[in-house]
């Protein structure tokens, strides 16, 4: 049995994608940046596994834009979580899947419940092998590692990418670790996939990923595989998923490989062929995950006496037309008007904010300002209908926001991190109604043009991995006056903290592959 390949079109890019098996289940396997299926395939091993998951399903496989033979992902484009799940439904199109099971391996578990959320549709199934809703510790998640643990372990794989697989295999492949011959063939691998400086980028990227607010909005039969022993992804996380998604399954297998080919395979395989054949085709739900936005002409009485009736129905008519254009650019579509407002809706917050930044900017251009409010949430579009509590939200945060602000919940800032995008903390609000407290955070847009020379110096030396202290001491200042600057330059990037930082830096190439250092704080 021979893959057949194929290009998917993805605007201008194409990706590349493998179909074999001849199966009744269509399943889209993706393990994220970790991948090129034509190396891959020469592995026996590997080759077994895809072999044998053939004889019950359909596989779909493909190299994510940057890596295999897919074209390069724009760093700066979509947000990394809606670029993916963009791809994901690009290779179905191509592929001639309506509906699939989906597999999501490793880093690409909160890529693989986005997917499900907004696209229960197309989604039969979900399948995570271990994987999570967050790889970073927090205040209200102990299980991950520390932001200086996994920018320790990017640096360890990004420095010897290509020319030693040491590391790699420590931390994803720990049965085959001392294995010379497997060593060789990860390291071509790691060749074929995509550069050192741009897996770095990968890696930190998908330590923005946190889940957790889609757990409850996925309404597809979910099987949860994890190994017990995994180093990288500890089995809590397979269990915190599994206990916050309605109707889960959790299986829990032996060993430590990240991924699925070399350990118990038959234990793997068996486990999804019972799943996948016992599943049914979803019927069409109403209830999808959707980003909401709000826009308001902020002072429309005092605007609309200053120009008379005809004028002002002329600007509204234009204001229609280009949130019609503009909403229609970014793949969603206005729902109604609310007056002197428009409802919106998107299926990825990215796509919501950028709408609303380019609205504005071309309202500003008529002196029409506008405020706008975006929240991700839960809504129920039965009946030709959008309604539902989130929907309810995002008009509630609009009503906060300031003339010309777009104001955001904690929920959309925490789905689009890693993707560039600033946010200024406005404070915890409370609405009548909507049950415990909610941040909201302005979205602002990127200020890198305004950062003075030594603020980008600074930029590029926390970039470095230099602790606070080690900065003073560059630029010839005390440690509490480099404490200032450097929380000054944090506050006016919107930046939460210093992993965000080092992010940010090599985007704008202050930094290229940071080196090792302990100074993460």
């Amino acid at each position: 049995m021979e893959p057949v390949t194929g290009y998917a079109q993805l605007g201008a890019q194409r990706i590349a994608y493998q179909v074999f098996g001849d199966g009744p289940i269509d399943l889209v396997i993706t393990a994220g940046f970790w991948g090129s299926f034509d190396v891959e395939w020469e592995n026996p091993a590997i080759r077994l596994f895809y072999e044998r998951l053939s004889s019950f399903s359909r596989v779909i496989r493909f190299d994510r834009r940057g890596t295999g033979g897919s074209d390069p992902l724009p760093f700066d484009a979509l947000p990394p979580w809606e670029a993916f799940a963009e791809e994901i439904e690009a290779v179905m199109d191509a592929a001639g899947s309506q509906q699939a099971a989906l597999m999501a391996i490793a880093d690409v578990g909160p890529v693989g419940l986005l997917f499900a959320a907004t696209r229960a549709r197309r989604t039969r199934a979900v399948v995570l092998f271990n994987t999570t809703a967050r790889f970073i510790v927090a205040d209200d998640y102990p299980i991950g590692l520390t932001q200086a643990e996994y920018e320790t372990m990017g640096q360890a794989i990004g420095e010897e990418w290509g020319t030693s697989s040491e590391a790699a295999a420590r931390y994803f492949y720990p049965s085959q670790a001392s294995d010379p011959r497997f060593l060789q063939w990860l390291t071509k691998l790691e060749r074929a996939i995509t550069s050192p400086t741009a897996v770095f980028q990968y890696a930190m990227s998908a330590a923005e990923a946190d889940a957790r607010p889609l757990l409850s909005s996925v309404h597809v039969p979910v099987l949860v595989l994890h190994r017990v022993d995994s180093g990288f992804t500890p089995l809590a996380h397979g269990r915190y998923v599994a206990d916050h998604i309605d109707g889960a399954r959790l299986v829990e297998l032996p060993g430590g490989d990240e991924y699925p080919y070399f350990e118990h395979p038959e234990l793997t395989l068996s486990a999804l062929e019972e799943f996948l054949t016992g599943t049914e085709r979803q019927p069409a739900t109403d209830r999808v995950l959707a980003s909401v936005l709000f826009t308001d002409i902020v002072d429309s009485t005092r605007r609309a006496e200053e120009v008379g009736d005809l004028q002002w129905k002329a600007l509204l008519d234009l204001r229609d037309e280009l949130s019609t254009q503009v909403a229609t650019s970014y793949g969603g579509r206005v729902v109604r008007s609310t007056g002197d407002g428009l409802f919106t809706i998107f299926d990825g917050p990215g796509r919501a904010i950028k709408a609303a930044h380019e609205l504005r900017e071309q309202l500003e251009h008529v002196d029409l300002p506008v405020r706008a409010g975006i929240h991700t949430g839960e809504v129920d579009m039965s009946g030709g209908e959008v309604q539902g509590i989130a929907v309810h939200l995002g008009a509630l945060v609009m009503a906060e926001a300031g003339s010309n602000e777009i104001l955001v919940s904690s929920t959309v800032r925490d789905l689009v991190a890693g993707s560039g995008l600033g946010f200024a903390d406005r404070g915890k609000y409370s609405f009548e109604g909507i049950e415990g407290e909610w941040n909201l955070f302005a979205s602002v847009p990127d200020t890198y043009g305004s950062l003075t020379e030594g603020e980008r110096e600074i930029l590029g030396l926390i970039g470095e991995g230099l602790s606070d202290r080690e900065i003073g001491d560059r630029m010839s200042v005390s440690f509490t006056l480099a404490k200032i600057q450097i929380i000054a330059v944090l506050t006016k990037l919107g930046l939460r903290d210093r992993v965000h930082a080092v992010i940010y830096a090599y985007q704008h190439g202050l930094v290229g592959l940071p080196p090792n250092s302990s100074a993460v704080q």
